[in-house]
């Protein structure tokens, strides 16, 4: 930072808010996933019921407590009228005017507790209860869904005309773009509320320049932005201490598209802070993920049937030994280069890499430098959270008379990534570098490069295992061997770790114990054999299905309700259910839309945290890539993936329930059955992806635009994709292709100040600056915003 900068800086700081803002921002993550978990409260009757709620019960009972304490504990309030009264007070403007219209006072949250904080909620129930005893304190959805509330909350004595429906329907997403484990902890959150004074250090600088400007904050921001309204007498009283006003919270404008009232906000925000602050707006883990995937189902599902007391014992559980990797988000920019030698000529741009490369990012790739090419470009890829970043200057000419000359590195310089996150000490870092010149680079001065680099909080990462037949086997033949035909009785499947170190084989055979005969049904069995020479029965088919570990899990074939409903059920102590297709955050985005979804299943889990479902797995069925984030899951997952894969190449969905004539089917029988999931598979090489922990910005992600946000599944690892907007502007996000093949990238450009969407995604178009496994992904992209604006 320069003088001037660093004084800004440090004066943002000295802004007094009265909260603790990072305890208050946990305890909102956590009410949010728990709304999340019931998503009716999102719209139709039974958000109708809980806005009447709200107005009715909640509001009057809390008026007479904020007026005469009317509880020896806090209130603890009901979930549903809490996400109406959270809605509420993010229009801190209108929710002060309604509450002193209504009550005659702002009506704080001071002595009032969440009900997902597990506070004894016996008192306000029976206060409750008191003043309505025809509505029960906790919400009955069936009596939701079954009275109109319109006419009800129009007839009460006091209720707001603001219109709470839209404005919860405008926050509902909102979750979602702040729910990676990363957000959660503590140094992120600390950095964010540094970041959030920064924030409204620039609007109170508007305010007296008499500037009118579109302010829109990176949603590490808008959390915390929201953590303080949700705190109402606070934050009139601290907003009115530094602005001498109420800030305003605009959360109305959703138009993505470039060139409109976000997208300028944004890179005019972006151009401001970097200006004032000398530091990137932009980072790491802070940036839009694209829109929520759709959902799989309105309904949630609440199994009791699932048997607590089904724990697979621990000889499965360590049949399969990974190496425990970490994987952080990395986003980086170079913003300018001093010390060029005399008389320089010639284009500049950086490339860059892992000295070691990892296990994840193994690519090199290249970027330009914001103070030569008067472009914005930023990268954000995966890694692992050790090593060193290394950059290289390179000077390309500009003539092509007499004959272009090659590219000339001008010097070097590395980033430790261990100074920084081993253990977790800082999460940004911008800074002039010293480089080392090349052996043909003759200078009075060391030229210097200022790089600026962001991570997000290591997190657990994907291990990449490959499953690999012994024994190919012609096109048209079954992968494993049939009952009657000539059969490689020894055929096995290898599974290889990352590591190339072979950790167990897995085959499928008669079962010793019941051998088929021609009136019965065949029994099968997977055998998983560990290097060590040791057998394990993994798996049995007894006749109706599956039986694996023991029969601690069972799969089933399922019948659908519709085309996208499950096909299989994998059932012990937790139900998880095998849909067509990628689902959830697996969802294709425009990097990988073109990928048939017929060639994919994705593993959804069902619990009382997750009643909507959570993907868990996700299995291609055409190159036998299978992607999994629990630790359970693994040895079921690899087990069921290998029974799934077999199925599907034998000829369809019902062969969870072959007899011995559909097993003993000729090549020609299976032909002719080919699936509408696949009509062909790998023999060879088939990769199998053990992902552990959350992976859903796969190495290579775009920071704005592109694939914008996660595209689940890939081509691998490594993609690269960088994001261009000209001149002083943004194109926020973080996004992400899915983990494209090494080296890969995509590039997304604009020009001028207005950035490329940089507050609100417009669309831009992608080139490809690398010639590798992406070369046929999707070219068109999304350039993202960030959060919601202010003007101020």
């Amino acid at each position: 930072m320069e003088m001037e900068q660093e004084f800004d800086w440090n004066e943002a700081q000295k802004i007094v808010i009265t909260v603790d803002l990072v305890a208050a921002a946990k305890q909102q993550l956590q009410f949010l996933a728990a709304v999340d978990g019931n998503r009716y409260l999102y719209g139709g009757p039974a958000l109708e019921r809980a806005i009447y709620r709200y107005h009715a019960c909640w509001l009057p009972l809390l008026a007479k407590h904020s007026e005469s304490q009317i509880s020896e504990g806090p209130l603890v309030v009901p979930l549903d009228c809490e996400w109406v009264w959270h809605c509420h007070r993010l229009n801190p403007v209108r929710y002060k005017a309604d509450c002193e219209e209504l009550y005659g006072r702002i009506l704080d949250n001071s002595n009032v507790v969440s009900s997902v904080q597990g506070t004894c909620q016996r008192q306000t129930e029976e206060i409750w209860s008191r003043m309505n005893p025809e509505e029960p304190y906790n919400f009955n959805l069936d009596r939701a869904l079954s009275e109109n509330m319109s006419e009800r909350i129009s007839g009460l004595e006091k209720y707001t005309t603001y219109d709470l429906v839209s404005a919860i329907k405008r926050q509902s997403p909102f979750f979602y773009q702040v729910s990676r484990p990363h957000v959660n902890n503590d140094l992120f959150l600390e950095g964010a509320v540094a970041r959030y004074k920064g924030f409204l250090h620039l609007i109170k600088r508007n305010r007296e320049k008499s500037i009118q400007r579109f302010c829109v904050p990176t949603y590490d921001v808008d959390l915390i932005w929201h953590t303080h309204q949700l705190h109402p007498v606070s934050y009139c009283k601290d907003l009115g201490e530094v602005l001498g006003k109420v800030l305003e919270h605009d959360d109305m404008d959703s138009d993505r598209g470039k060139g409109k009232k976000l997208d300028v906000g944004f890179s005019g925000t972006t151009k401001q802070w970097e200006e004032t602050f000398g530091t990137r707006y932009w980072r790491a883990g802070a940036m839009y993920r694209g829109n929520a995937p759709s959902p799989l189902t309105a309904t949630p599902c609440l199994s009791d049937m699932i048997g607590k007391d089904k724990v697979p014992s621990k000889k499965f559980q360590k049949i399969i030994q990974l190496p425990q990797l970490k994987v952080v988000e990395v986003l980086l920019e170079f913003v300018g280069v001093r010390n060029l030698p005399e008389g320089h000529k010639g284009s500049l741009f950086v490339s860059f890499c892992k000295r070691q490369p990892d296990a994840i990012f193994n690519a090199k790739r290249n970027l330009s430098i914001l103070s030569e090419s008067g472009e914005k470009q930023v990268a954000s890829f995966q890694c692992e959270p050790m090593g060193e970043l290394l950059f290289e200057l390179i000077s390309q000419s500009t003539s092509n008379f007499p004959i272009k000359k090659a590219p000339k590195v001008l010097g070097s310089t590395s980033i430790s990534l261990q100074e920084f996150l081993d253990p977790v000490s800082k999460l940004s870092v911008e800074k002039w570098l010293e480089l080392v010149p090349s052996s043909s680079t003759v200078m009075s001065k060391p030229i210097c490069l200022r790089v600026a680099v962001s991570f997000t909080v290591p997190s657990p990462a994907p291990h990449v295992l490959h499953m690999i037949d012994s024994q190919p086997h012609p096109k048209v033949s079954c992968f494993f061997p049939l009952t009657g035909k000539v059969q490689h009785a020894r055929s096995l499947v290898h599974v290889i770790d990352e590591n190339d170190t072979q950790v167990l084989s897995l085959q499928m055979r008669d079962s010793k114990k019941d051998k088929a005969t021609e009136n019965c049904t065949p029994r099968k069995e997977v055998v998983a054999i560990m290097s060590s020479g040791e057998t394990q029965t993994l798996a049995q088919f007894a006749g109706t299905g599956w039986s694996l570990m023991d029969s601690h899990w069972s799969l089933h074939s399922q019948k659908q309700s519709s085309d996208d409903g499950p096909l299989f059920e994998l059932m012990g102590n937790r139900m998880v259910k095998f849909y067509p297709g990628r689902k959830l955050e697996y969802e294709p985005k425009h990097c990988d839309k073109r990928r048939s979804e017929q060639d994919f299943m994705t593993a959804v889990e069902f619990s009382r945290e997750d009643p909507y479902g959570k993907a868990v797995a996700l299995l291609d069925l055409k190159s036998g890539i299978f992607k999994v984030k629990e630790d359970w899951m693994v040895v079921p997952g690899i087990t069921a993936a290998f029974i799934l894969t077999d199925l599907f190449q034998k000829g369809g969905y019902e062969g969870l329930t072959m007899n011995c004539n559909s097993m003993a089917m000729d090549s020609q029988t299976l032909e002719g059955k080919s699936t509408n999931v696949t009509t062909s598979l790998t023999k060879v090489g088939l990769n199998v992806e053990i992902a552990k922990g959350n992976t859903e910005i796969p190495n290579g992600s775009l920071s704005s635009g592109g694939c914008g946000g996660g595209c689940g599944s890939g081509c691998g690892g490594g993609c690269g994709n960088m994001v261009k907007s000209g001149g002083c502007g943004g194109c926020g996000g973080s996004g992400g292709c899915g983990g494209c093949g090494g080296g890969c990238g995509n590039m997304v450009k604009s020009g001028g100040c207005g950035g490329c969407g940089g507050g609100c995604g417009g669309k831009s178009a992608n080139e490809n600056n690398a010639s590798n496994s992406c070369a046929d992904q999707d070219s068109k992209g999304t350039a993202v915003y960030v959060g919601e604006a202010v003007v101020a």
